[in-house]
């Protein structure tokens, strides 16, 4: 949807230049890896990956304790009728990525799947 990649630029921004006097976002960098608008655009989730590790949970609340300030920063940037309530949220797709990628790598796994192209002797591009 344009409008919430609009809005995961623009927060990504916003988040990249506050400063904030919370110390669970003081020393932190952020990547939003999305923006999920309700269908009424009144309510946008925001997913977030801390930079560098660092506790996700009191991350992901101490985002959500400062919610308003960033809606107001956001308002400022994009060209809405009514700017969205953000709400912050965790996101886990990466340790979900990571665990099917160690589950596709198991031998009686891998043995289901087929060969790779690195199995098989081709160079990969179907030669």
């Amino acid at each position: 949807m344009r409008v919430g990649e609009e809005l995961r630029h623009v927060l990504a921004g916003v988040l990249g230049r506050a400063r904030l006097d919370d110390p669970a976002l003081a020393d932190n960098s952020f990547t939003v890896t999305e923006v999920r608008l309700s269908p009424d655009l009144k309510a946008a989730t925001a997913f977030v990956v801390p930079l560098g590790g660092g506790d996700l949970a009191d991350s992901v609340a101490a985002l959500n304790r400062a919610a308003g300030f960033f809606r107001g920063q956001v308002a400022r940037e994009v060209n809405l009728r009514h700017c969205p309530r953000i709400i912050f949220a965790a996101d886990h797709s990466f340790d979900r990525a990571g665990e099917i990628q160690t589950i596709l790598e198991r031998p009686h796994v891998r043995q289901d799947l087929g060969p790779t192209p690195s199995d098989d002797g081709s160079d990969g591009d179907g030669t």
